[in-house]
């Protein structure tokens, strides 16, 4: 037992120290949620814990991760559970995190214990690690709110965006993306859910704003590939940019996010590159990405070095 400590311990300080892909070696890590705060980027994962042999996704539990250089990572555990939410009946799906007046607010997917389907919660939080609690006591949106398709999972990949005027909004959906305003307690939808219809839409909504444009990117097909559009706005009209990033070689996601961190830009993405790894296995990776002097993305290669350290100012 001693030597398996030793053992362990040593391949957590090198996941933390490590200055590549993938940023955790020492567990199965999927579906980023990012944010940056006073100096530092935070990352949200859920953590995979299927067998080798697993046929299912089994998740549990949320994990987080923070740099302040893009290269050295510090493992904060786990801020929160699926049963942090107690009408979940199970699953730590993808999730989206947003700071508003102090408060961190965590939208996450889980299973709904009585009305059949996924479901989005929301947690709150004084510190960017945690720990969350449940923020209304009930599901935000359950799929029984949404009726576009049959199946249990289009109420999935919560991504959150708040606009230059405080104007926030809720993104999310599987086969259909889905969008409706947040009060400013953002806890709870202010006024209708719209559909949006996306060419070859699968999942994995986020929306971010560069130099005035905004950016609706999400994951296409499956296996999936992530592509962009852009708009005037967070509501669009929406035109297609083009192809962020290809799709994974043993795993058919790919979930991401996208921040700017000291002048720089980058996505945080999955693969299943970790010895033993693939489609319930899945890895944390992340990238440099740029734009073009007319706005578009070119496509970002999946590097196992990740990008150049790039320390904000303090780091340490």
């Amino acid at each position: 037992m001693f030597k398996q400590c030793i053992i362990a311990a040593a391949l957590a300080a090198t996941s933390m120290a490590q200055a590549a892909n993938p940023i955790v070696t020492n567990i199965f890590t999927a579906d980023p949620a990012a944010l940056v705060d006073n100096g530092r980027v935070y990352v949200y994962v859920g953590k995979d814990e299927a067998k080798e042999d697993g046929k299912d996704y089994v998740m549990n539990e949320w994990r987080v991760y923070s740099s302040c250089d893009m290269q050295r990572w510090t493992d904060h555990g786990s801020p929160l559970r699926y049963s942090t939410f107690k009408w979940a009946g199970r699953d730590a799906w993808a999730s989206d995190i947003v700071k508003r007046d102090g408060k961190y607010y965590f939208y996450s997917t889980v299973d709904h214990a009585s009305i059949p389907g996924k479901a989005i919660g929301v947690a709150v939080s004084s510190s960017p690690t945690g720990p969350f609690v449940d923020a209304r006591g009930t599901a935000l949106v359950t799929n029984d709110m949404t009726k576009e398709t049959s199946i249990l999972w289009d109420d999935i990949d919560p991504a959150v965006f708040i606009d230059d005027d405080g104007q926030a909004y809720l993104y999310w959906g599987n086969t259909v993306m889905k969008y409706a305003k947040l009060k400013p307690n953002m806890i709870e939808l202010d006024g209708p859910i719209h559909t949006v219809g996306l060419e070859a839409f699968t999942e994995a909504a986020y929306l971010h704003k560069h130099k005035g444009t905004y950016y609706l990117s999400y994951s296409r097909h499956f296996p999936e590939e992530t592509v962009y559009m852009t708009g005037p706005s967070a509501t669009g009209p929406w035109s297609f940019g083009g192809v962020v990033m290809e799709k994974n070689t043993n795993v058919k996601t790919i979930h991401h996010a996208i921040v700017d961190f000291n002048g720089k830009s980058y996505i945080f993405y999955h693969n299943g590159k970790l010895p033993g790894g693939g489609e319930f296995r899945r890895s944390l990776a992340v990238e440099e990405l740029h734009y073009t002097a007319d706005g578009k993305i070119p496509l970002v290669r999946q590097t196992d070095a990740g990008p150049a350290a790039n320390p904000a100012p303090g780091c340490k």
